[in-house]
C-alpha cells in the first residue's frame, strides 16, 4: 500500500487524483488549504475509513510544506510518494499586476513545490519514491490575461527537471503532469454554454474536453507506480493534441 502526500485535494484534478488512488488501495494524506470542509466531503465519499487523512494549511506560507509533510509521514508512517496539485491563479495584465499577487502565484505555484520536495526528500530516497507536480498547457504556451500563472507553471516544469538530475542517484524520481482544457467542477460553467463548448470542442483535434477522472488521475497514478520507473524528468501534456495543432488553425496555409 503507497502512502501517499497530496495538496489541492479538495477539488477538480486533485478530487480526481484523491479518487483514482483511493480505489487503487492507496493511503492518502489530502491537504486543502481554502476548503477544508470540501476536503472533508470527498473524504467521506470515498468511504475507506483510516486509510485517508485530512490535512490543512495555508501553502502561500513557506512553513506549511515542512509541516504538512511531517504531519502526512507521522500518520503514515512514511511517505512513499508526494503528489503538489496545489495552485492558484490570479487572471491579470502583467502590465496590470501588483507585485503582491506575482508573488502569491509563484509562492503557491513554484516555491511550495519546491518546499514540499526538500521537506519529503529524506522520505523518498528512503522509500525509492516519486514525487509528482501538476502543471499546465499555460505552462508551454502563454495564456494571454493570466498574469503571474503562465510563467509560474513554466518554471514548475523547470523545477521539476532539476529536481529530477539532482535526485536520480538517490532513487527517487520526479516528473510533471500537464493538463490542457479539462472540464472539472470550477470550469464546468464555461462548458455550460453550448457555444463556448463546441468551439472548444472543435480546437482539440480530439474533439472533446478532458476529464479529471478518465484523462490525469490514471497518468498520476502510472507515474507513482512501478511502471514508470525507468521515467523521470519528463513533463506529461495531457491536452488531446491542442498545443501541436495551432499551426493548423491558421487561415491561408498552402495545401502544397
Amino acid at each position: 500500500m503507497k502512502k501517499i502526500l497530496l495538496t489541492g485535494a479538495s477539488r477538480g484534478i486533485g478530487a480526481a487524483i484523491c479518487r483514482k488512488l483511493a480505489s487503487s488501495g492507496a493511503e492518502i494524506a489530502a491537504c486543502a488549504s481554502r476548503h477544508p470542509e470540501e476536503l472533508e466531503a470527498v473524504l467521506e465519499g470515498l468511504g475507506v475509513g483510516g486509510r485517508l487523512y485530512a490535512l490543512t494549511g495555508d501553502l502561500s506560507a513557506p512553513e506549511t510544506p515542512a509541516r504538512l509533510v511531517s504531519e502526512a509521514a507521522e500518520l503514515m508512517g512514511g511517505i512513499d510518494a508526494v503528489i503538489s496539485n496545489a495552485g492558484i491563479s490570479i487572471p491579470n495584465q502583467l502590465k496590470e499586476l501588483d507585485l503582491d499577487s506575482w508573488d502569491k502565484v509563484f509562492n503557491v505555484n513554484v516555491r511550495a513545490p519546491w518546499l514540499l520536495a526538500a521537506s519529503a526528500h529524506p522520505w523518498l530516497k528512503k522509500s525509492g519514491g516519486s514525487f509528482v507536480a501538476i502543471s499546465s498547457m499555460s505552462g508551454i504556451q502563454p495564456y494571454t490575461k493570466m498574469g503571474a500563472y503562465s510563467p509560474s507553471k513554466a518554471a514548475l516544469i523547470m523545477l521539476v527537471r532539476q529536481l529530477a538530475q539532482e535526485w536520480v542517484e538517490d532513487g527517487i524520481r520526479v516528473n510533471c503532469v500537464s493538463p490542457g482544457l479539462i472540464r472539472t467542477p470550477l470550469s464546468q460553467a464555461v462548458y455550460d454554454i453550448p457555444e463556448v463548448k463546441a468551439a472548444r470542442e472543435e480546437l482539440v483535434p480530439m474533439h472533446r474536453i478532458g476529464d479529471a477522472d478518465v484523462d490525469i488521475a490514471g497518468i498520476v497514478e502510472f507515474l507513482i507506480s512501478e511502471k514508470a520507473s525507468y521515467i523521470t524528468g519528463q513533463n506529461m501534456l495531457a491536452d488531446g493534441g491542442l498545443l501541436d495543432s495551432i499551426q493548423s488553425h491558421i487561415k491561408g496555409r498552402p495545401s502544397s
